[in-house]
């Protein structure tokens, strides 16, 4: 009976492996390269504009010119459902927020600060006379034995920060300067 329960276990965490990266290259036809191959690797590099979270489909945009470049698998907070009321409610906030500065992270290898809790979310707080919290990020996921990222990739985890594979948040960490916009909707 335990060796069905394994085998229908690793067949839906098999099954269940939700990972995927999105690339969306538009170009128009019939355009000429004009550039040498050294001008071109410099401003290859889009120019992000936009972060876009959409927490019920656990995906991450990054938007260029109003278009969306790329798409990762997300993870969110252990209550993913509603935007963050209060410090401690393991949501996710919901809003129009900054990444304002990066780290590199012991526990989340990489990590983009966002700017929670804005002004809307400090007063709501304020009136319902709870903390607010902080230190809401885009983060990796933890390197353990114990438990493997493909482990974190498929669940909501964290406490309200937003969660990736760490090969995508080294590429958003590449890709997103500080200073870039944030719209987090549910």
């Amino acid at each position: 009976m335990r060796w069905l329960l394994a085998l229908i276990c690793c067949g839906v965490a098999s099954v269940s492996q939700a990972a995927f990266t999105e690339v969306i290259i538009r170009k128009p036809q019939g355009q000429v390269q004009t550039q040498a191959p050294a001008q071109q690797q410099q401003t290859q590099q889009p120019l992000i504009d936009k972060v876009l979270v959409l927490k019920s489909e656990r995906r991450l945009q990054l938007i260029s010119r109003g278009e969306p470049l790329k798409t990762y698998r997300i993870s969110l907070g252990k209550q993913p459902k509603g935007a963050k009321e209060r410090e401690g409610d393991k949501r996710t906030p919901e809003g129009f927020y900054w990444l304002d500065w990066r780290k590199a992270s012991d526990r989340y290898n990489l990590a983009m600060h966002i700017s929670y809790p804005n002004i809307t979310d400090a007063a709501k707080a304020r009136r319902a006379g709870v903390p607010a919290g902080s230190m809401i990020m885009i983060h990796g996921t933890p390197l353990d034995e114990e438990y493997p990222e493909w482990y974190f990739h498929t669940l909501d985890w964290t406490e309200g920060c937003i969660a990736m594979r760490n090969a995508d948040m080294r590429e958003v960490w590449s890709m997103v300067k500080d200073g870039t916009m944030i719209e987090i909707r549910p």
